[in-house]
């Protein structure tokens, strides 16, 4: 593919007096990881939002070329439409798996659940390929009957990947996955992500403050701070040789951690 998987520009947000974008233009290439690093506030997790159809800029475009190379207007999409994109083509890995999760129905409940909503019928293989996605994420598969409440935080998070990815999502947004876990879980489950993006062959497109998560997954680092984007580049290069002096202090905070 020559374009873009996802394409936007221009885009603009105030929330009150505060811009939460201002200007701000990012493509995304089909097998590309980008990930979205800044402080607090920056308007790294605002961008992924409307970049997901969450919720829509007050100015801009986001352009996404679906599997039939047809170009999609996600703010012009109705809400249905961009529910079925969400069911489809993209998934969303929350924060919070709680977010993500359905807590009160099975694992294997939440991982058959995007199946079917892509189509699947049959129960017996709707539950094989649940337990085979639990096992691809390193859960006990014997586990598939208990429901989320069970089990660690880490784990939720495990789950929440194996029931956006089960489906083969082109594109797919991380908000902080390994974001309010131990350092220990962070490191297995950012190994796990690694892996399955790069066997995937998977764009995504993740929001993180932590630069060691970014250096890891990405190919591409894209640094914001009030709104804008101050600095982009390939992922060695940027935390390499960081050019703009936001961008060197969040290295140097880090080294000196």
């Amino acid at each position: 593919m020559t374009a873009p998987l996802l394409e936007s520009s221009g885009l603009h947000l105030r929330f009150g007096a505060v811009r939460a974008l201002d200007g701000v233009a990012i493509d995304i290439w089909p097998g590309e990881v980008v990930a979205i690093v800044g402080e607090s506030g920056s308007g790294k997790s605002t961008l992924l939002r409307v970049l997901a159809g969450q919720i829509d800029a007050d100015a801009g475009s986001v352009l996404y070329r679906d599997t039939d190379g047809v170009t999609q207007d996600i703010p012009a999409l109705s809400e249905a439409g961009r529910r079925s994109l969400m069911r489809s083509e993209w998934g969303f890995v929350h924060q919070n798996a709680r977010d993500g999760l359905r807590m009160g129905i099975s694992a294997g409940g939440n991982i058959g659940e995007r199946l079917m909503s892509a189509g699947g019928r049959h129960y017996g293989r709707i539950r094989a390929e649940a337990a085979d996605w639990m096992a691809r994420v390193e859960m006990d598969p014997d586990r598939i009957d208990e429901t989320p409440r069970n089990f660690s935080g880490g784990m939720q998070q495990r789950l929440q990947i194996a029931r956006c990815l089960v489906t083969q999502p082109r594109l797919v947004f991380m908000d902080e996955p390994t974001g309010g876990l131990d350092v220990s879980v962070q490191a297995k489950l950012l190994d796990l992500i690694r892996g399955l993006v790069a066997k995937l062959g998977l764009a995504v497109l993740f929001v993180t403050h932590d630069i060691a998560a970014a250096r890891l997954l990405a190919h591409r680092i894209v640094v914001m701070r009030h709104g804008r984007i101050v600095e982009e580049g390939l992922a060695d290069r940027v935390l390499d040789d960081p050019q703009h002096e936001y961008t060197q202090l969040l290295v140097a905070s880090v080294l000196a951690a």
